[in-house]
């Protein structure tokens, strides 16, 4: 009963999730000062440092390591002031990023999803009551501030303000390279129909190649082209003329050759680490430099283009978990990506409707993460080399699993259609 009516209100969920995140910082303010084992990230040090050399009137990237967005640096700013406080500043700013995020979260689910406010509290609570989330955001990931710009795009495509999705969408990409993956989704969804283009009487379909490029490009999806380029032409433009080359080569390129391999739970990781040896010689083919193939093949153009027009916010989910799944470079923090579309999918989805499947799901995915963490301990920790077959046998068990996930959640894409017919002969 008490559960019950804590559901029934917004401001006891909002509060609850303040207190939580207020609870985390000062843990960790606590740990960081009694502990060997400290809890703020260490790119949380990357992001601080970056901004002292800003203050200083340097580059950011004058501090190595740094493979962001100068715009990151400038808004953690505060942190280079003098005083203790000040130096948390960059994580109360994320912990606010992302309980503003459940907030938008929370506004979807009642005007697109058509939710009551105890059941769209809930599913908003995936996010805002959830400890992982909470943790990362407040350790210093910027995670979090990421979850208020990709949420922010969801809405204004749903709420049909496409000029705001463009500049949204051109921000983000900006800001972290991987939600140009939206753009197909976005746009495939974006038909007449959706939009509510009125169209005079029954359409024949054309055999002319002019004139299904001309029904293609309606006046919705031409805005979001023109408003998405123009906003990230004008953001990097400017942080090129502010920092030159080493901004596109930190802040993009860099992506495209990394080969982190510390706390990287992808199966390319025994790969990454030894060709991350200068003593170790390796063959002129490295495998690894091929793993976005197959990820932008399914997170950009398979998922997008089988899914976009079922439902955008699952697909969008199907996607990130593709990206996120078979990137050659993947940690805890890029969970939170995919994290962000759970409280749209869950509430028809299979893992709600079936407790095996989803209870079989759930325990897996952490059995998966635990094993290889087990491994990784060993191996940084005590000393133990665990890379074959430990670190790579539990690397191949977490990828499996989040495949069999993924199978699912298109699985559950593909027949929303066929369930709200059901639901809708139901209610008639």
């Amino acid at each position: 009963m008490a559960l019950s009516s804590f559901f029934t209100s917004p401001r006891a969920v909002f509060a609850t999730s303040i207190v939580l995140r207020t609870t985390f910082l000062l843990y960790g303010l606590w740990q960081d000062a009694n502990s060997p084992m400290k809890y703020t990230d260490i790119d949380y040090y990357v992001f601080t440092s970056a901004a002292r050399f800003i203050s200083n009137g340097k580059s950011p990237y004058a501090r190595d390591t740094y493979r962001y967005t100068p715009l990151l640096a400038w808004l953690i700013y505060p942190t280079t002031w003098s005083g203790r406080f000040w130096f948390s500043f960059g994580k109360v700013l994320f912990a606010v990023g992302d309980v503003a995020a459940g907030r938008m979260m929370y506004r979807i689910l009642k005007e697109h999803r058509k939710m009551g406010d105890e059941r769209a509290l809930k599913f908003a609570s995936i996010w805002l009551l959830n400890p992982m989330v909470a943790t990362i955001s407040t350790r210093g990931s910027s995670e979090g501030l990421l979850g208020v710009f990709v949420t922010a795009l969801l809405w204004a495509v749903l709420a049909k303000r496409i000029s705001i999705a463009g500049f949204l969408l051109g921000f983000a990409v900006h800001f972290k390279i991987y939600p140009f993956i939206y753009a197909t989704s976005i746009v495939w969804w974006l038909d007449d129909t959706r939009v509510g283009r009125k169209v005079g009487g029954p359409q024949q379909p054309s055999d002319s190649l002019v004139d299904q490029i001309l029904a293609f490009l309606n006046p919705q999806r031409i805005s979001l082209a023109i408003s998405s380029l123009f906003t990230f032409a004008i953001l990097n433009a400017v942080m090129y003329t502010m920092y030159g080359w080493p901004f596109l080569e930190h802040s993009y390129f860099y992506h495209l050759i990394r080969i982190d391999h510390r706390h990287n739970f992808s199966p390319y990781n025994t790969l990454l680490y030894l060709n991350s040896s200068p003593n170790v010689l390796s063959s002129s083919f490295e495998l690894e430099r091929l793993a976005f193939v197959p990820q932008l093949l399914l997170s950009a153009v398979i998922i997008p283009l089988a899914l976009g027009k079922k439902d955008l916010p699952s697909t969008m989910l199907a996607q990130t978990f593709a990206f996120v799944t078979f990137n050659k470079v993947c940690t805890s923090q890029y969970f939170l990506w995919y994290m962000m579309f759970l409280p749209y999918y869950l509430p028809d989805s299979t893992l709600l409707r079936s407790p095996a499947i989803g209870g079989s799901a759930l325990a897996l995915w952490i059995v998966g993460q635990v094993a290889w963490l087990q491994q990784g301990f060993q191996l940084e920790f005590n000393g133990h080399s665990t890379f074959v077959p430990g670190l790579w046998a539990s690397g191949i068990l977490f990828f499996l699993v989040n495949v069999g996930i993924l199978g699912v959640i298109i699985h559950d894409t593909r027949s929303k259609d066929a369930r709200e017919v059901r639901s809708m002969k139901k209610r008639s």
